[in-house]
Protein backbone atom coordinates (compact mmCIF):
# COMPACT_ATOMS: atom_id res chain seq x y z
CA UNK A 1 0.00 0.00 0.00
CA UNK A 2 2.78 2.42 0.80
CA UNK A 3 4.37 1.63 -2.92
CA UNK A 4 1.07 2.40 -4.40
CA UNK A 5 0.96 5.89 -2.57
CA UNK A 6 4.36 6.72 -3.20
CA UNK A 7 4.04 6.17 -6.52
CA UNK A 8 0.81 8.02 -7.05
CA UNK A 9 2.50 11.08 -4.79
CA UNK A 10 5.35 11.26 -7.45
CA UNK A 11 3.20 10.87 -10.19
CA UNK A 12 0.83 14.04 -9.36
CA UNK A 13 3.97 15.62 -8.16
CA UNK A 14 5.48 15.79 -11.57
CA UNK A 15 2.94 16.99 -14.00
CA UNK A 16 3.35 20.46 -11.74
CA UNK A 17 6.89 20.34 -12.47
CA UNK A 18 5.84 19.94 -16.45
CA UNK A 19 3.27 22.40 -16.62
CA UNK A 20 4.56 25.17 -16.06
CA UNK A 21 6.31 26.62 -19.28
CA UNK A 22 6.60 30.17 -19.63
CA UNK A 23 4.60 32.33 -21.96
CA UNK A 24 5.81 33.47 -25.22
CA UNK A 25 5.69 36.87 -26.32
CA UNK A 26 3.00 37.79 -28.97
CA UNK A 27 3.41 41.02 -31.24
CA UNK A 28 0.50 42.64 -33.29
CA UNK A 29 0.88 42.67 -36.63
CA UNK A 30 -1.47 44.24 -39.08
CA UNK A 31 -1.45 44.51 -42.88
CA UNK A 32 -3.84 46.39 -45.19
CA UNK A 33 -6.36 44.99 -47.25
CA UNK A 34 -6.07 45.25 -50.62
CA UNK A 35 -8.53 44.59 -53.79
CA UNK A 36 -7.86 42.66 -57.52
CA UNK A 37 -6.23 45.82 -58.48
CA UNK A 38 -3.86 46.32 -56.18
CA UNK A 39 -6.01 49.54 -54.52
CA UNK A 40 -6.53 49.83 -50.68
CA UNK A 41 -10.06 49.03 -49.14
CA UNK A 42 -11.89 51.54 -47.63
CA UNK A 43 -14.23 50.89 -44.49
CA UNK A 44 -17.05 52.72 -45.15
CA UNK A 45 -18.28 53.41 -41.54
CA UNK A 46 -14.91 54.25 -40.34
CA UNK A 47 -13.29 56.08 -43.37
CA UNK A 48 -10.40 54.22 -43.38
CA UNK A 49 -8.22 51.98 -44.79
CA UNK A 50 -9.42 47.89 -43.78
CA UNK A 51 -6.78 46.13 -42.06
CA UNK A 52 -6.19 42.47 -41.34
CA UNK A 53 -4.49 41.76 -37.88
CA UNK A 54 -3.14 38.64 -36.30
CA UNK A 55 -1.31 37.85 -33.27
CA UNK A 56 2.17 35.83 -33.77
CA UNK A 57 4.68 34.55 -31.17
CA UNK A 58 7.90 35.95 -31.07
CA UNK A 59 10.67 33.67 -31.64
CA UNK A 60 14.36 34.86 -29.79
CA UNK A 61 16.94 34.96 -32.10
CA UNK A 62 20.08 31.84 -31.71
CA UNK A 63 23.41 33.14 -32.31
CA UNK A 64 25.60 31.37 -34.17
CA UNK A 65 29.12 31.05 -35.56
CA UNK A 66 30.45 32.22 -38.76
CA UNK A 67 30.49 29.50 -41.47
CA UNK A 68 34.61 28.49 -42.42
CA UNK A 69 35.42 29.91 -45.80
CA UNK A 70 36.11 27.05 -48.76
CA UNK A 71 40.23 27.63 -49.93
Amino acid sequence: MKKILLILALALGSQFVIAEEPKKETKRICVDVKDKEGKEVIDPKTKKVKQNCKEVKQHKKLEGHEVPVKK
